[in-house]
């Protein structure tokens, strides 16, 4: 009992510092400042990498076309050798638009990520744009978004402004899974930290990013990233690390239409990239396992066995309890925020600690897929170490 009071005792502390210390990880406000106007708003392209949307196309496509931005705004969608009829799709529903341009990928380079190669042919189709959205083709865009970004970043002087994407929780295993992904999303990258100069953490989310053009080529442009898995996490490292200021929020305006119905789809939306956050590093994989084990198995645990021993009269039974229940108490009131943004009920925070043994398998099985020589496999395409 001593040995589990004691680790009970440390995942206490640990999750004490991460309610208190830890840049407020757990916080989902406030979001983008109400638009103000600069006076003149400069020019805005948005990149968007299309591999095999034609589906979900409808869906996201017009809300971006749609956006009403007070200045200049066009669209480049990048056709990244599809076979579903993506280009013609996108064309069919952009009409006659003279603000919607459709570029063919050429063949991606050796040592080139596919999403990062389709990104630059968008780059070099844009021109000199003083922005660059760089979104997804599965993301759809509420009215005066593009707006609400550039007016933020004009406005506090940032390079980058990044939204993460409001996800689907229509189906079981996505209100599982989805609200906990963004909650560990952001215990790693916490947005306030982010946002803070001189600060060393730097993020983004892939689905839509606003990069002031200037910085990105200052920063050797997406050359620079050439083989990033995570191209986001990459990109913002990229543009803090020269020097730009960056922010991240949630966002209910940017809504990802991309569902993942079945544990086996949501698996692979993690295993894909899980080892590459790691490093590929077998010691770094041992020891986010034993961190996982200890911070959200070992206080239900404890306070579990505790309770056990308690009732059978066992000595030092009481530490293991106290220690595993307030470790346990904290963790769930730092998980409440996200599924109150998710709009689903608290309860499931008693059960994170289940949720958190899945991403430990996840991430043992990214590691198990990269050895196997199928590790970052995406629509088909096998992205290389």
């Amino acid at each position: 009992m001593l040995v589990l009071g004691v680790l009970a005792l440390a995942a206490l502390v640990g999750w004490l510092y991460l309610a208190l210390g830890h840049g407020g990880f757990w916080r989902t406000g406030p979001g983008l400042p109400a638009s103000s106007d600069p006076g003149e708003w400069p020019d805005v392209v948005a990149v968007v990498p299309a591999r095999d949307e034609a589906a979900v196309l409808p869906e996201t496509l017009p809300t971006l076309l749609d956006q009403g931005y007070p200045g200049e705004f066009r669209v480049v969608l990048v056709d990244d050798a599809s076979d579903d009829g993506t280009a013609e799709t996108a064309e069919r529903l952009a009409g006659d638009r003279s603000n919607f341009q459709v570029v063919r990928a050429k063949d991606r380079p050796e040592g080139w990520a596919g999403k990062v190669w389709a990104m630059s042919e968008g780059v070099r189709a844009a021109g000199g744009p003083e922005f660059l959205l760089f979104t997804d083709a599965d993301i759809a865009y509420a009215p005066g978004t593009v707006t609400s970004l550039v007016s933020a970043a004009q406005a506090e002087g940032r390079d980058l402004v990044s939204q993460m994407a409001t996800l689907s929780v229509r189906t079981g295993w996505e209100r599982v899974i989805v609200p906990a992904f963004v909650y560990f999303f952001a215990q790693l990258y916490p947005f306030r930290r982010v946002a803070r100069d001189g600060a060393r953490t730097a993020a983004a989310a892939g689905g839509c990013m606003l990069v002031r053009r200037a910085v990105l080529v200052r920063a050797g442009g997406l050359a620079a990233i050439t083989g990033a898995l995570i191209d986001d996490v990459a990109l913002g490292r990229l543009i803090k690390r020269n020097g730009g200021r960056c922010r991240l929020d949630l966002s209910r305006d940017v809504v990802s239409r991309r569902p993942y119905p079945r544990l086996a789809d949501l698996w692979m939306m993690v295993a894909r990239s899980a080892y590459v956050q790691l490093r590929y590093s077998p010691v770094l994989l041992v020891g986010t396992v034993l961190v996982l084990l200890l911070m959200y198995a070992v206080p239900p645990g404890a306070a579990l066995a505790g309770m056990v021993g308690l009732a059978a009269g066992v000595d030092g039974a009481v530490l293991p309890v106290a220690a595993g229940l307030g470790a346990w108490m904290v963790m769930a009131a730092t998980f409440a925020p996200m599924l109150r943004y998710y709009r689903l009920s608290f309860v499931r925070a008693v059960v994170l600690p289940l949720v958190a043994l899945l991403y430990a398998g996840m991430t043992v099985d990214s590691a198990r897929r990269h050895y196997a020589g199928t590790g970052g496999a995406w629509k088909g395409r096998t992205t290389p170490r």
